[in-house]
This record gives C-alpha cells, structure tokens and sequence, in this order.
C-alpha cells in the first residue's frame, strides 16, 4: 500500500489532459469502504460517517444546530472555569517549592516535576485534580462512569493475580498501569481515578495552563531523537519511572498506552515492550465508550470537530473494566514480547476486543488515503452544486 502511494504521488501530471479521468461517485464511496474494511481498528463506524464528515440525516442537522447555541457555550466556558481553576491550584500550592530534576552527564534537564512534592500541599493537588477531572467529565456528558471488576479465580492468564508471596506483609505495588487508548478522554479519566504521570512531548511542559498542570502530574517529558549516544531516550527513562514507583510508594505512579496510538475501541494493536521492561507488576484497565450516534473514540477525525460534536451530545458513554494487578511469571519476566503478548490477551477476552497487527504507519497510509479519496469525493459535490 505505502509503494502504491508514493508511486501516486510522484510524476503528478500538470495539465488537464494528462490528468487520469476521475472516478465515479459510487467508486470513490465503494473505495473508501474498502480502506476502512482493510483498516478496521481505526474507522469510524457511527452515525456521524468518516472523518465526522456526514452525510447528516436530517433530524441530526437539527438536533446539532440546537445543541450548538444552547449546550456547547455552556459546556465550553464551564470547561475553561475548571481548567483555569485547577491551574490556580497548582500555581498556588507549589509556589516557593522547586521542581524535582533529573539531569543527564551533559546537564540536561530532562524532567522538571512537581509530583515527587511531598506533603500536605501535593495531598491537595492529586484530591483537587481527581475531583475536577471527574467534573470537567461530567461537564462532557459522562453522568455515569460504572466499573466493573472481574474475580481474580475467574481470569485464566499465563501470569498470576496472587497477592505476592505468604511471608510478605502486603502485595507488591504495581510498577505501571496498562490501558487500551480511545480518546484524550482516556486521560481524564484515568486523572479522575488514580492521578498517574503519563509520557508527553517535552513541548507539553511549555505549553500555558496545561503546562504547569502536566508537571504536577509528573509526566515523563521525551524527545523522539537521542542527541548523544548516551541518552537514555524514551525506553530507558518510563523503565526507571517504572521501577522507582513499583519500590517507593510515595512515588507517583505512571500511566502508559502500549499500543502507541488510538483505535476505535473494537480493537487491541500490539503493545510496545516499554510498560514490561522492567518486570514489576501491572494494573490493566480497559476502557469502552458505548454510543448510539457519535463515538468518542479520537480516529480519522480532527480535534476541533471532534471536541464540537462531543460537547454537541447529550449524553456520552464510558464504561471501565479494571482488572487484577498482573504479576508476570519469571518466563515473562525474562522476556518482555511475551509479558506484554500475555497482558494483551488477556485484556482483548476480557474486554472482548479483537486483536490486530495493524500499527502507527498502517494508520498513517489509511488516513493519506483516505484523505485523497474524501478529496475526489468533494470535487464531485463541488461539480452537483
């Protein structure tokens, strides 16, 4: 597929004449059926159409224009009060404390943090960000987020759910939580109920409001490119978060999405090993977002329209399936692929999810291919007007 697009893109023709004739309507639509057939994890399946592009039946165009002048401005400034509120709280309660850093050899701070603040004032920070992100959910739509939590003795997994060893007092802390990834919504969620660090672009840490708030978090900031041979890079600085918050329990505990990008929610990608590096112990959590017209999974469609429609329902739907902490056996303790292989599993049968090979660049030639048949699709429109 990838070398069937570069040979469309290269020698593109410069005049009308050389140009290929234009498919029909009806091709181009069958097309794009096709492409969401060979690309299942990542299609859009609800009322709302590819890419949140319609076509619109009527009674929808209605029901949009309505919530447009009366549910979206309501939603928006009580969404901006909360975020601008939160940011006060953490801009308040770390004044006169410095951040925690990590340096490398070269000097470089590669992580500026205020989760590893101890205390009273971080106490207030995690209880007034759980509870706003809860509300800034419920500003979306969310009412009710129900929970499910399967027995231990019901769950067959290669790994175990035993609560460590006899002669130890209490279980082993689990070192990462293990999410499948539908939406930024998925965030706000996991925000809401445990208040991990996430990994981020180190351009987050920069950003105004969400930049404070991301380093109360504690998110791992990385960059994609090492500038030395010695930085330790993306896998080596979530395995160390890993470890310290799988030892010391005041440390923060991180959040990570092994599949590396969203689906649509029907669907499992192969997870990266990053999560199961270091052999501690995981907590999976499954999220489902149920719908009856838009899906609230983040795929195919821009962040602006998908954020408008969203605010546009209602009532959205998120149920959570939280499973056992994992505690791996030594077989996948000693082999990564095969840890995260198992937890994968695992959470596909239990959230009944199908499994898929697809990747990040399978997802990138769908939407270059996509795009340039809605682009066919919109000359024919052009032309019928």
């Amino acid at each position: 597929m990838e070398s069937e697009l570069k040979n469309m893109n290269s020698n593109p023709p410069t005049s009308k004449e050389e140009r290929p004739l234009l498919k029909s309507e009806s091709d181009v639509s069958a097309a794009i059926e096709e492409l969401d057939k060979k690309f299942a994890p990542y299609a859009r399946t609800d009322l709302y159409g590819t890419m949140g592009l319609g076509p619109f039946p009527a009674a929808e165009k209605v029901k949009l224009a309505v919530a447009m002048v009366t549910l979206v401005p309501v939603r928006f400034v009580l969404a901006m009060t909360i975020l601008l509120l939160y940011y006060l709280i953490c801009r308040v309660f770390t004044l006169f404390s410095s951040p925690h850093r990590e340096e490398e050899e070269e000097e470089e701070v590669v992580q500026e943090d205020y989760a590893h603040m101890g205390g009273w004032r971080r106490s207030v920070i995690v209880r007034c960000g759980r509870f706003l992100s809860r509300v800034l959910l419920f500003v979306f739509g969310f009412y009710w987020i129900p929970e499910r939590r399967p027995d231990p003795e019901t769950i067959c997994s290669e790994g175990t759910f035993e609560e460590g060893e006899t002669d130890k007092e209490e279980p082993e802390r689990p070192g990462v939580i293990v999410s499948n990834h539908v939406s930024y919504l998925d965030i706000l969620y996991h925000m809401s109920a445990s208040f991990p660090s996430f990994v981020a672009k180190r351009s987050v840490g920069k950003l105004p409001l969400v930049g404070l708030i991301s380093k109360c978090l504690g998110c791992v900031y990385v960059q994609r490119e090492a500038k030395s041979p010695d930085f330790k890079g993306v896998s080596g600085t979530v395995n160390e978060r890993v470890r310290e918050a799988h030892r010391n329990k005041s440390a923060p505990t991180i959040m990570l999405f092994p599949e590396g990008t969203t689906t649509n929610g029907d669907y499992l990608l192969t997870f990266k090993t990053g999560a199961f590096l270091a052999g501690t112990p995981v907590l999976p959590v499954i999220l489902k977002y149920p719908y009856e017209r838009f899906s609230a999974a983040w795929d195919t469609i821009s962040g602006a329209r998908h954020v408008l429609f969203l605010l546009c329902q209602f009532v959205n739907h998120l149920e959570v399936i939280r499973l056992p902490v994992y505690y791996p056996s030594q077989e996948e303790k000693d082999n990564p692929k095969l840890y995260a292989s198992n937890v994968r599993k695992l959470m596909a049968s239990e959230g009944n999810m199908i499994l898929s090979d697809l990747g990040l660049g399978d997802k990138r030639i769908y939407h270059a291919t996509l795009n340039g048949n809605l682009s066919q699709l919109r000359v024919f429109h052009q032309k019928e007007e």
